[in-house]
């Protein structure tokens, strides 16, 4: 029973890896939430990272130090870090809106590796 289990997780972990490893280069849209890089990373090994980056507040986000860490978008399991073009617009996405916590938004652009090269993101 254990090793079933344990095929599973693997299966699930290596498809979930071609399923990113297709995209690349290509043009994506994905839908998820907004973090900020430097929480992102503190919360990295916590149990409920999920959960917090879907609750993270907007005045942390938009703090001076968080702000200069850049953003990030948590999209169907995997964390992707926002390129320059992306952390802008993301400051001022999270400037205008009246959301104060988990920012679900919808990107558009091209994946490099973890990076993605935003060429638009709605709300």
């Amino acid at each position: 029973m254990t090793r079933t289990i344990h095929f599973l997780a693997m299966f699930l972990l290596l498809a979930g890896g071609v399923a990113v490893a297709a995209r690349q280069g290509k043009a994506v849209t994905l839908g998820g939430y907004i973090v900020d890089n430097m929480c992102a990373a503190a919360h990295a090994d916590d149990a409920d990272s999920a959960d917090k980056i879907k609750n993270h507040p907007k005045s942390c986000a938009l703090m001076p130090d968080c702000v200069k860490s850049g953003y990030a978008l948590l999209s169907e399991g995997h964390l992707y870090k926002l390129d320059a073009e992306g952390n802008k617009q993301v400051a001022e996405l999270l400037k205008k809106t009246s959301q104060e916590k988990g920012l679900s938004v919808k990107v558009e652009g091209t994946l490099d590796g973890q990076t993605l090269h935003v060429k638009s993101i709605s709300d």
